[in-house]
């Protein structure tokens, strides 16, 4: 990747879900604008604040998409995430919006 460009693959979990009432909604329903979780796969080299292997939160809409080897992938800046979630964290929640 190159300058701030960020490679996530949607979270596989983001497709069928569940209401609290446990009726099934498919992903193709339409609802409000809906953020979406990711996993990063690949950052450029004036990306600051995310690494490889970090999830985060972003809107899938208003992304590029790219196929690499069968596996879709989206590319975006890294202005346009929303949210990263760390496991690696010296301190705090690991969860910084």
């Amino acid at each position: 990747m190159l300058f701030d460009r960020v490679m996530v693959r949607i979270s596989p979990e983001d497709g069928e879900r569940r209401s609290s009432g446990g009726i099934v909604i498919p992903a193709t329903a339409t609802m409000a604008k809906r953020l979406a979780w990711g996993e990063v796969f690949g950052v450029g080299t004036s990306v600051r604040h995310v690494k490889v292997g970090d999830r985060v939160m972003f809107n899938p809409e208003d992304q590029l998409e790219i196929e690499v080897q069968g596996t879709t992938y989206l590319v975006m800046r890294e202005r346009d995430l929303h949210a990263v979630a760390t496991e690696l964290t010296e301190h705090g929640t690991g969860l910084y919006l």
